[in-house]
């Protein structure tokens, strides 16, 4: 394994594990700059699709809707895998995401075990997210 492909694997990490860092923060517009402007994003709960969003103006209007219902957002990336092919790429990486709502005056805590399968691209000299596909594989919610 070469340094270039070491210092690739290394950029391609720290991209995602800035979406979990951005998001938790409600650093929307930031997370937004990690992606494409043209960027596919799909949502599979159950196996089926429940959401799939264009481009990077919508996705940011959908990321900003939902943040505004949330109280706390915790994410904790687990492990990632990348084929690299010049400036392309592809990866799975999974995600424990925990959030907190407020519902009828509780606390809920949803907790989600979720995998993505990512396409990525060089572009003005660092890595995006082209597309990235989210699999809820378990959903769990409590009152706190």
């Amino acid at each position: 394994m070469t340094l270039e492909i070491l210092k690739t694997k290394k950029e391609l990490r720290n991209l995602i594990d800035d979406y979990a860092y951005l998001s938790d923060e409600w650093k929307i517009s930031d997370v937004m700059d990690l992606f494409t402007p043209d960027v596919t994003y799909k949502v599979y709960m159950g196996g089926n699709l429940v959401s799939n969003i264009s481009g990077r103006e919508t996705m940011e209007k959908e990321f900003n809707d939902h943040a505004s219902k949330v109280k706390t957002y915790f994410t904790l990336n687990g492990q990632h895998t990348v084929k690299i092919d010049g400036e392309t790429a592809s990866g799975v990486s999974y995600s424990q995401i925990k959030m907190i709502r407020e519902i009828e005056g509780k606390d809920i805590l949803t907790d989600y075990s979720v995998k993505y399968d990512d396409q990525y691209i060089f572009q003005n000299e660092k890595w995006h997210i082209k597309e990235r596909i989210a699999h809820f594989l378990i959903v769990e919610s409590r009152t706190l």
